[in-house]
């Protein structure tokens, strides 16, 4: 079973958890796909910073950005314990490499193209996806009690657009751009801020804390953003080694596709 081949589409923080729990359970042959700028704030456990900064190590587990042609089955698979990352935001290395399973990782609440023939296990990861329809079964990513179930019927739970709760704050914690624009910041990963501080600027318009606490996301500065863009987020709980680890619901919703693939393959 660990020569499974397995493509995740998107490298965010939650794609990064499943990353990391699979590396760690003995699955090498994993290939992360990932957009030429991706948009994940919490760039210090996001495997898609290689696509910026080439490679990137989190929790002593390392991605390295690699040519799309450099990746194959079987000769060409990077030898060592590096994840390969590459450009391929419509996930046409599905088709060369035809992977055993494939996971959505994507996180945009709707489905961008993953099938069910895809692979002989496809797995999509929150809302957007149908059990049975378009994948074989979708993990719940919504915090609470199903948070990291495998369903293998319906769909996970509807996105309110609101985020989860931590520290007793929701939408309080979240930065959004106030307008289309280049989003500029001096602000890093893990500084202490306080309430109604100017944290960045998109154009000429700030960019206020609503919560004190430590920047747990941020945008890289000079990034080009749409109107309500996700910038950051800040963690009431003033953790700051929060910042450089997966989190809690990172690793459950990886536990969940871990059991899915033992479900899977690991039958006698």
């Amino acid at each position: 079973m660990k020569n499974l081949t397995i493509i995740m589409r998107g490298a965010g923080d939650l794609a990064t958890g499943v990353a990391l729990r699979l590396h760690r359970s003995g699955f090498r042959r994993l290939l992360l796909l990932e957009t030429e700028h991706p948009l994940a704030v919490r760039r210090l456990v996001s495997f898609s910073e290689a696509i910026t900064i080439e490679k990137v190590s989190i929790e002593n587990v390392t991605a390295m950005r690699v040519n799309v042609h450099d990746v194959g089955i079987p000769g060409q698979w990077p030898p060592d314990d590096t994840i390969p990352i590459i450009i391929d935001p419509s996930g046409k290395s599905i088709q060369k490499i035809q992977p055993h399973i494939v996971i959505d990782a994507i996180i945009a609440k709707r489905n961008l193209g993953t099938g069910i023939n895809d692979a002989e296990l496809v797995i999509g990861l929150g809302p957007g996806f149908t059990a049975g329809k378009d994948v074989n079964c979708v993990i719940e990513t919504k915090r609470g009690h199903n948070l990291g179930r495998v369903i293998y019927d319906g769909t996970a739970a509807a996105d309110t657009g609101i985020p989860g709760n931590i520290g007793g704050y929701t939408n309080e914690r979240l930065l959004r751009a106030p307008n289309a624009g280049i989003f500029k910041t001096n602000f890093n990963i893990g500084d202490k801020v306080e309430k109604g501080e100017c944290l960045a600027m998109v154009d000429s318009s700030p960019v206020i804390a609503n919560i004190s606490g430590v920047i747990r996301g941020l945008l890289r500065s000079a990034t080009p953003v749409d109107n309500k863009t996700k910038l950051g987020d800040i963690d009431p709980r003033g953790k700051v080694a929060f910042c450089t680890t997966a989190s809690d619901k990172a690793m459950a919703v990886a536990g969940g596709v871990l059991e899915a693939i033992l479900h899977k393959f690991n039958r006698i």
